[in-house]
């Protein structure tokens, strides 16, 4: 079988193809794609007229064989290259017209997917049948489904909003825009998720006086409709079970709807390395096939009884592993076809080809060729962390020694059948132990890449978790759909795990957080794992740990003493700026809340913090607007050590929650020859009836002649009385701009004492205050002051001993589903 030789590279030059495409910053035309694919496959045209030609010159054979090999795997790459990005600007016709965002908009579709219910509303998916400026009867041409908000406003209760159902359709009053996400280094990207969900416009259902009540059409059940099943089925799963948060597991374990699991409960299953348990797994599909197979193998081979045996139309084992791949197929669309889904489809796919057609393929040529399958379907799921963590695991796990069955004595053979299967189950507790051993060992230098931190107790939870998911919760959830109260007793049963879990995580050593590798390190720690894991002696296992553990250790780069470091984080609206020295680190605000369940301290900053392994000796917030303090909680239940400096009064619930000192006008340290004081406010101005704005924090850092001027919310009258009091000592060469741009600051007179050489806008992306607003940024072009602002730049950098530079993460991290701003 010569052209199974060849298979495994032409699977691995399909993924690396693909893989290389992801990386386009810019899609070219389709021609461009083209040509790669005539000239690669010329070429190997070409090489393979050269090999029949040397055919029978034994020296110069088989290096012919290995290039032709060579030209086929380009080619088979160019071809992958070239579908991926096809199909990308097939994706990119359907964008929203930059025209039509903030219009009010008449649209008529159709609910899709599962729709979440907030504590503020609603998030839904909407496919669109018909769309009308409001007012005009002329139809537009809007993307096909868009990711939409319900909110309730100060006049409508979040529980007076209609239940919103797949299959409903709905004229909708919307206000739309294209997809803008925060681009921070090592974030959640967003924009890609919405990309590859098919998705190029969000919006929002308009809700105030000017605009007409939404109106439900029709709403019929359609039978072949999977999400409406879905939802039916987790419409029951809450109505069942009494608590919410463990009807929300059940759904998860179930449908693989993880949207509605509390984010308490998410941090107790990373931190006891569980997650890839709590959703739907290779694990839960395989389980359903199994149980599948042998159904339909038992019903087979009774089918005689029937007045016809099926066997002498197909054999019993054919019949059942066709019936376990349909039902896993099944099982897999019902519970929202996700890549641990496609994974185990796929491998269960050429299982039963192989079986059926009696041969037998490598492993690692199965492995490849169900990754091919995956990225055929999805191809940017080889940008997903799901995606590497499923594919790797099953990795180990068939480079991975056999656990060898452990011989017993003589005298044992003739004992009692007890014995027997006390040895069975202590033999296969050993093979699942030394299974989770090798999982966590060659997971960890992944871990750390994606996450930054690798669970200690992982293999210890993972050894009782695994078996109790798996046979008690999962299969009860099942039963769940036959007869509703096994949900409960599953969510008992989901109570009662968590009740162990939750002490474990909460162990001081019970994770190992570091900060991201660079690429090569993260190259060898996998290196390392590929060793341990294949390696049969024990020196090369343990040359192989020795790999592993720099990548575990990893320490970033600091600024040297004297330099300073700042990094304005893209939260938004709002205000949140990281300021680093050589041993030392502040935050300055800490963005906005996204809704009562989200806040940038949450989303942006504890990744971030993670990421570059920060510790932070002090949080300074500005003043009490929500912008500026939405992710404090947050931040500090995580950097608890930080002491905080704010204007924040004690009758303010934040003041009531967190310990803080003033920030009063004179304060001034030194961290690493860097100097920071504090301009605003007057110790004075907390005995006046001043606004919060008009209180706000000042802070000034001076390094090699260098100084940044950080002014949060503060207004034209406190900026006169800064130039009055502090005249050419206010003068910076980095200024973050006065309440984002708003009209309210900003004046002439400040820009010209201050003087800086450039400035930067933390606001959100077509934010509702219209900041920064087109007049004050023409008095900054008026003084030649170039402007950075977050929905253009993303997260910027700056650092004092390269003062003439500034790096803008949508710049490091472009791609071609990213965003463009005019």
């Amino acid at each position: 079988m010569l052209w199974l030789t060849w298979l495994s590279p032409l699977l691995l030059a399909w993924v690396l193809g693909t893989g290389l495409q992801l990386c386009q910053a810019e899609l070219g035309t389709y021609a461009s794609y083209l040509w790669p694919v005539i000239g690669s496959c010329l070429l190997s045209l070409f090489t393979l007229w050269v090999w029949r030609k040397v055919a029978t010159q034994s020296r110069w054979h088989q290096s012919v064989a290995l290039l032709i090999c060579a030209c086929a795997m380009s080619t088979v790459a160019a071809l992958a290259f070239a579908s991926v990005a096809w199909r990308a600007k097939a994706f990119q016709k359907d964008e929203l017209p930059a025209s039509l965002q903030g219009l009010d908009l008449d649209v008529t579709g159709k609910v899709m997917g599962l729709p979440q219910r907030q504590a503020d509303g609603w998030r839904f998916r909407f496919q669109i049948s018909e769309a009308f400026r409001q007012g005009s009867q002329t139809p537009l041409a809007l993307p096909q489904q868009l990711q939409l908000g319900w909110y309730a406003n100060e006049s409508t209760d979040a529980h007076a909003l209609p239940t919103l159902q797949v299959g409903q359709r709905w004229r909708l009053p919307l206000r739309l825009k294209q997809p803008h996400g925060l681009v921070n280094p090592g974030g959640f990207d967003m924009e890609l998720w919405l990309w590859e969900q098919g998705i190029h416009a969000t919006g929002y259902v308009r809700t105030g006086a000017n605009s007409f009540a939404p109106v439900l059409l029709d709403h019929a059940f359609v039978w072949w409709d999977i999400e409406a099943w879905r939802q039916a089925a987790r419409d029951r799963i809450q109505t069942r079970v009494n608590e919410p948060r463990w009807a929300a597991v059940v759904s998860a374990l179930l449908l693989g709807d993880q949207a509605g699991v509390d984010r308490a409960d998410w941090e107790v299953f990373r931190a006891t390395g569980v997650a890839h348990l709590m959703s739907i797994s290779g694990l839960h599909i395989t389980l359903w096939a199994c149980v599948a197979r042998w159904l339909i193998a038992w019903c087979w081979r009774r089918s005689d009884l029937w007045g016809r045996s099926w066997c002498l139309w197909i054999p019993a084992p054919h019949a059942a592993h066709w019936g376990g791949l349909l039902m896993a197929w099944a099982y897999a669309l019902f519970s929202g076809w996700g890549v641990p889904s496609q994974r185990t489809v796929a491998m269960l796919a050429s299982v039963c080809v192989l079986h059926s057609q009696a041969v037998r393929w490598p492993l690692h040529t199965q492995w490849l060729l169900a990754m091919v399958v995956v990225v055929v379907l999805d191809p940017w799921a080889l940008l997903q962390a799901g995606f590497w963590l499923s594919f790797v695991a099953v990795a180990m796990l068939f480079m991975g020694q056999p656990a060898k069955a452990i011989p017993a004595p003589d005298a044992w053979k003739i004992s009692t059948t007890a014995v027997d299967k006390y040895m069975a189950a202590w033999q296969h507790l050993c093979a699942l132990c030394k299974e989770q051993w090798l999982i966590s060992i060659c997971l960890a230098p992944l871990c750390v890449v994606l996450f930054q931190q690798v669970s200690v107790v992982g293999l210890l939870a993972n050894l009782f978790a695994i078996p109790w998911v798996t046979w008690v919760v999962t299969p009860l959830a099942f039963a769940g759909l036959v007869w509703t109260p096994f949900w409960q007793v599953s969510a008992w049963a989901a109570q009662s795990l968590c009740s162990v879990l939750e002490p474990m995580a909460h162990w001081s050593w019970a994770v190992w957080h570091t900060a991201a590798p660079p690429w090569w390190l993260a190259l060898i720690g996998m290196a390392g794992a590929v060793m341990w894991a294949f390696a049969r002696k024990k020196v090369p296992r343990f040359l192989g740990l020795l790999l592993i553990v720099p990548c575990l250790c990893w320490l970033p780069d600091r600024p040297s003493t004297g330099t300073v470091e700042v990094l304005a984080a893209d939260i938004g609206q709002g205000n949140a700026v990281l300021v680093r020295t050589a041993t030392h680190s502040l935050l300055f605000d800490t963005g906005p809340r996204y809704g009562s369940d989200s806040d940038a301290g949450e989303r942006v900053w504890l990744p971030l913090l993670q990421r570059m392994a920060e510790r932070l000796d002090l949080l300074i917030l500005s003043h009490q607007d929500a912008d500026h303090t939405g992710g404090a909680l947050s931040v500090h239940a995580a950097q608890p050590q930080a002491e905080i400096l704010s204007s924040i009064t004690a009758s303010h619930w934040l003041g009531q929650s967190l310990t803080m000192q003033r920030c009063e006008a004179g304060q001034r340290w030194q961290w690493d020859s860097v100097t920071l004081e504090v301009l605003h406010p007057l110790a004075s101005d907390y005995q006046q009836n001043l606004t919060p704005n008009a209180r706000s924090c000042v802070l000034r850092i001076h390094a090699q002649d260098q100084t940044v001027l950080l002014t949060a919310d503060i207004e034209a009258f406190q900026e006169q009385a800064l130039v009055e009091r502090l005249g050419e000592k206010l003068q910076a060469d980095v200024l973050l701009v006065p309440h984002h741009g708003s009209k309210t600051s900003s004046t002439e007179v400040f820009l010209k004492t201050v003087n800086p050489r450039m400035a930067w806008v933390q606001a959100g992306y077509r934010n509702r205050y219209g900041h920064p607003a087109p007049a004050v940024m023409s008095r900054y072009a008026a003084q030649g002051i170039p402007v950075w602002d977050s929905p253009h730049c993303g997260a910027m950098h700056w650092r004092s001993d390269a003062p003439m530079q500034v790096d803008c993460e949508r710049d490091r991290q472009r791609r071609y589903w990213h965003h463009r701003l005019p």
